[in-house]
C-alpha cells in the first residue's frame, strides 16, 4: 500500500511537471497602438509600443486584399530590432490618397552576432488612413487640451465630437500631468488615442508646460514622431497653413521647482528665429489662412513668465504676419478673446480644464471661403464661437 501510494504521488508530479512545461509562452501584445502621427501629402508615420523586445515593419497597399508593399524603420543600413517603441514611416505616396495597413511585430528571444532567435510573430488588424492635400477645398479639425490624465474626459470630448468626420486631431498640451514613468505616456496618450480615434485619424501633438516636469519629460519624443525632431513646425493641409510652437514653461527657469535644469528663454528666442523665417516663406504667403496652435496663449499676464515672454517676443510676429486664429490652452478658463487693434490683431480660443462641464473641445470647419470654430464642453454645450472670413487679396 505505501509503494502504490508513493507511486500515484509520483505519477501526479510528473503531470504537473508535464502540463507546466508544455503549457504555450505568454502571447506577444501590442501596449498600445497604432497611432498615426506626423502626417503629410506623401507619407504617415505610425506608432505603437509590444510588451516585448521585437522587429517591426508595416505592410500596405492601395486596399485591403492588397497590402503587398512593407515599410522598416532603420538607419546606417540596419533595420530597427530588438525594441518596444515601433515607429514607422511610410513614404513615396500621394495626395489625398487613401492607404491601407497593417501593424506587424516579429518578437527576438536571442540576439547574437551571427544568429538571432525570433518568437512569435504578431500581425495587426487592417487599418487605413488619408493623407493631406493642399488642394483639399474643405475639411474639418478638432482640439483637445488640459485633459490632465483624465481618460474618461478624454473619451467623452472624443465620442461626442465623433458624429461629424474630421482630418486632424490636435492635442493641445498637458493631456499629462507630469512624466514621472512612461507608462503615463502609454496610458494617457497612445492607448486612449489609438482607442478613440488614432488608428485611422492622426495626431498632432502639442507640448504643454506640463509635459516637461517629471524624470520622464525627456523622453516623450521617443514616443512621437515629430517633424525634424522638434516640437514647433509647420504644415499645410487644405487652404491652411498651420503653425505648431512650444511654450515651454510658466515660470522662470532660475525658478527652484527646475532644479536649474530647464532653458526655455533661449528656446523661446531660437522658435522666434524660426518665426521670423517662416512667415517669410512661400507656403505661409500663399496659404489662405494661418492658424496658429500653441498651448500657453501669448498674453500679458503680468503673472507668468512664460507667458509674458510670448507676448513680447511673438505677438509681434503673429501681428504681422496677419494669423487669422489662434488656438490655446493653459489657463484652465474657456474664453474667446476677441482681436485687438495695435495689441493682438487676431482671435484667441482658448479651451478649457479637467474638470466634468468644464473641459472642452474646439471643432474647426475650414472652407476656402472662411473658418467656423465652435468650443462645446464635455456635456455638449457651447461656449464660444468664432468665423474669419477670408481676407481680400492685398493689392
Amino acid at each position: 500500500m505505501p509503494n502504490q501510494s508513493l507511486n500515484h504521488l509520483v505519477c501526479c508530479g510528473l503531470l504537473f511537471l508535464g502540463v507546466l512545461f508544455s503549457s504555450p509562452a505568454c502571447a506577444l501584445e501590442i501596449v498600445a497602438g497604432p497611432c498615426l502621427q506626423n502626417p503629410t501629402e506623401t507619407s504617415m508615420s505610425i506608432v505603437w509600443v509590444t510588451d516585448v523586445n521585437c522587429t517591426s515593419w508595416v505592410e500596405y497597399g492601395s486596399s485591403e486584399q492588397a497590402l503587398d508593399r512593407k515599410a522598416f524603420a532603420g538607419s546606417h543600413g540596419l533595420i530597427d530590432a530588438d525594441q518596444t517603441i515601433h515607429r514607422i514611416t511610410i513614404e513615396g505616396l500621394f495626395p489625398a490618397s487613401t492607404c491601407y495597413y497593417r501593424i506587424c511585430s516579429k518578437e527576438i528571444l536571442k540576439f547574437e552576432a551571427y544568429k538571432v532567435t525570433y518568437g512569435q510573430t504578431l500581425t495587426g488588424d487592417v487599418c487605413h488612413f488619408n493623407t493631406l492635400s493642399k488642394n483639399k477645398p474643405d475639411f474639418s479639425f478638432i482640439v483637445l487640451n488640459d485633459i490632465h490624465q483624465r481618460n474618461d474626459l478624454f473619451k467623452k470630448l472624443a465620442e461626442q465630437s465623433a458624429s461629424r468626420p474630421y482630418d486632424l486631431v490636435f492635442l493641445n498640451g498637458d493631456i499629462i500631468s507630469d512624466i514621472n514613468n512612461t507608462s503615463q505616456i502609454i496610458d494617457y496618450v497612445l492607448k486612449p488615442c489609438a482607442d478613440l480615434f488614432a488608428k485611422t485619424t492622426p495626431m498632432i501633438y502639442v507640448r504643454g508646460n506640463h509635459e516637461t516636469r517629471g524624470k520622464y519629460a525627456r523622453m516623450l519624443p521617443d514616443y512621437l514622431v515629430l517633424p525634424n525632431g522638434r516640437f514647433y513646425f509647420a504644415f499645410d493641409h487644405g487652404p491652411v497653413r498651420f503653425i505648431i510652437m512650444d511654450g515651454g514653461e510658466d515660470k522662470t527657469d532660475d525658478n527652484p521647482a527646475y532644479s536649474g535644469l530647464v532653458d526655455f528663454d533661449r528656446y523661446r528666442i531660437q522658435q522666434k528665429h524660426w518665426l521670423q523665417k517662416q512667415i517669410q516663406s512661400e507656403a505661409f504667403q500663399k496659404a489662405l489662412f494661418k492658424i496658429v496652435v500653441v498651448h500657453m496663449p501669448p498674453v500679458a499676464s503680468q503673472q507668468w513668465h512664460g507667458s509674458d515672454h510670448l507676448y513680447e517676443l511673438w505677438r509681434p510676429l503673429f501681428n504681422e504676419a496677419k494669423i487669422d486664429l489662434m488656438i490655446c490652452g493653459h489657463t484652465h478658463k474657456y474664453e474667446v478673446i476677441q482681436p485687438k487693434p495695435g495689441v493682438s490683431e487676431y482671435p484667441v480660443m482658448i479651451g478649457g480644464k479637467p474638470a466634468d462641464k468644464e473641459a472642452t473641445v474646439i471643432r474647426v470647419d475650414v472652407t476656402r471661403d472662411k473658418l467656423d470654430a465652435v468650443m462645446t464642453t464635455d456635456e455638449g454645450a457651447t461656449v464660444g464661437t468664432y468665423q474669419v472670413l477670408r481676407r481680400p487679396p492685398a493689392l
